[in-house]
């Protein structure tokens, strides 16, 4: 039985500031469609289906129509561009702007308009808190990032620089993930459950991961050490980290 929640034609507020960005690039600041889809590291359909309508939510309008919505979405195009120019990805600027959408919405004043849900919508105030605390999480992450991208820079040794960028990478993806969470708990979703997938495939994951760590032979990786053996750490805590998201999502990810 598919839940209400995944009835309802939601979007998250990185798909909403997608949608906006497609809508103001295009119409305008006369950028083709192909130039905003490779910006936003998106398919060519999936922007033509922003500009068409047919993949934004219920409460798109709202903020299409809102001067202060706009100039975010604006603003985001900018830092786009400025990113390809200097051969910055793209995640960056999108969570930035997700996150600026997300606190509008707070805002004295305004009729509280989640993405996907219709006008009168509202969370429960405990999950609002938590939605607010996680967007200062990723406030936090973005800062880790550029900090750590700062110091890979000053870096003069390649090792050291990779180690940097993957924390620096770490903490992009945690920014990720923590956003995700709060556009769930945005729209009062407070548990969400894997779909599409079955228990035999996960199982049959973890029988593969379990070969290839069996297969692996750390003795070289003792006789290393400084930057080398910290990265080689890093490799096996990740392989660690991979069995127990798996498990996890045994034990707790499938309904029932």
């Amino acid at each position: 039985m598919v839940s209400a929640h995944r009835r309802t034609a939601s979007i998250s507020w990185v798909h909403l500031l997608q949608a906006l960005v497609a809508r103001e690039g295009v119409e305008q600041l006369g950028l083709s469609s192909r130039r905003v889809a490779a910006l936003l590291g998106l398919a060519p359909s999936a922007v033509s289906q922003y500009l068409s309508g047919t993949r934004v939510g219920k409460g798109f309008l709202a903020y299409a129509t809102d001067d202060r919505a706009r100039a975010i979405a604006r603003h985001a195009v900018e830092q786009l561009i400025a990113g390809e120019s200097e051969g910055r990805g793209a995640t960056r600027a999108i969570l930035e702007g997700a996150a600026s959408l997300a606190e509008l919405s707070e805002s004295p004043g305004r009729r509280k308009v989640f993405p996907g849900r219709g006008a009168d919508a509202r969370t429960a105030p405990e999950l609002r808190r938590l939605a607010v605390w996680m967007r200062q999480r990723v406030r936090a992450e973005q800062v880790a990032v550029t900090q750590c991208m700062r110091l890979a820079q000053r870096a003069r040794d390649e090792l050291t620089r990779g180690l940097l960028r993957q924390i620096a990478s770490d903490s992009l993806r945690h920014a990720e993930i923590v956003a995700s969470l709060a556009t769930y708990l945005d729209q009062g979703v407070s548990a969400a459950f894997a779909s599409g997938i079955t228990r035999r495939e996960v199982e049959a994951l973890i029988e593969s991961e379990r070969k290839a760590e069996a297969q692996a032979d750390s003795e070289p990786a003792r006789h290393l050490d400084g930057t080398m053996a910290i990265l080689i750490a890093s490799m096996e805590a990740d392989e660690r980290k991979h069995a127990d998201l798996l498990r996890g999502l045994l034990d707790r990810g499938f309904r029932g």
